[in-house]
């Protein structure tokens, strides 16, 4: 059976699930999922109800790092899973530490009790740290670190462009870019339907 990816553009989760679909070429049918209007049949299959999921044969896959890892287990034709074990270092706190003081700041009106401010320079830190081990890319070519982390990267730079232009990480802000100008990424951010019940099949990539 083909895959089906329930997915949500904007979602950084679901662009880093893309972005590993698209590199191993593994083809799935994507369904463009409307938060606020869930699917009853996106409901029945993801355990955790959120971005992305992707159905196969043996069930769910509910984490968009899983997804990941499974999709290039498959097909791995960049070498992303060839990276150094620092790698998964730099994931783990681009998924914790520094996703939590993102959400801190980028939606400050949900946790009045915390400093927005503070909230933004503990980012900071982990930006500054990763500014120091980027070139053209985290290691000497690309892995799947890069693609894990540069969706909440982006994520968080766009919370306030003028600011984050004007931080000294040259490195960071010129990797950033590179993405953002990237084929690949234009090619994972295509808009789609709204996914409903009985809608035509949409292959991805």
């Amino acid at each position: 059976m083909t895959p089906t990816l329930y997915s949500f553009r904007r979602c950084p989760y679901a662009m880093r699930a893309r972005l590993a679909l698209a590199s191993s070429g593994q083809q799935v049918k994507l369904r463009e999922v409307v938060l606020r209007d869930k699917p009853s049949a996106f409901l029945d299959v993801s355990p955790s109800a959120t971005v992305p999921c992707l159905v196969i044969a043996d069930g769910a896959i509910d984490e968009s790092l899983d997804i990941m890892t499974w999709s290039l287990r498959q097909s791995d034709p960049e070498g992303w899973l060839d990276m150094p074990a620092a790698g998964w270092d730099w994931i783990e706190r681009a998924d914790g530490p520094f996703k939590d003081a993102l959400d801190h700041t980028k939606y400050a009106s949900r946790y009045p009790e915390m400093d927005a401010s503070e909230q933004r320079d503990l980012a900071a830190e982990f930006l500054t740290d990763l500014d120091q081990q980027v070139g053209v890319w985290i290691f000497e070519k690309p892995s799947i670190a890069d693609y894990a982390i540069l969706p909440f990267v982006r994520q968080f730079a766009f919370i306030d462009k003028d600011w984050f232009d004007a931080q000294p990480w040259p490195d960071l802000q010129t990797w950033l870019d590179a993405f953002l100008t990237s084929d690949r990424f234009a090619a994972i951010m295509s808009k789609y339907p709204q996914w409903v019940e009985g809608n035509e099949t949409v292959p991805f990539p």
